[in-house]
């Protein structure tokens, strides 16, 4: 099974790799700029495999570059609340 499979499984894998990020002294801003270019690789690379990853790819579609900046940054504060490290 993928990761992408379960979305708890994702949200503690990517809480995993951010806690790393920032365990190596990467600033907020990086990390942000990279969650920008995960969705975006996400979104035309990867088929959604839950509800939640579907809702997130739809929105992802219709949003404008600052608005994807703006689900990414979401993505980042909810990974860091809702992750297990």
């Amino acid at each position: 099974m993928s990761v992408l499979d379960n979305w708890k499984q994702w949200e503690d894998f990517l809480a995993d790799r951010l806690h790393h990020a920032q365990n190596e002294g990467m600033s907020e801003g990086a990390i942000s700029g990279l969650a920008t270019q995960i969705g975006d690789y996400l979104s035309k690379n990867v088929d959604p495999k839950n509800e939640q990853q579907r809702v997130l790819s739809d929105l992802w579609s219709v949003a404008d570059p600052g608005e994807q900046q703006a689900i990414a940054n979401i993505m980042v504060k909810l990974i860091q609340n809702n992750g297990n490290r």
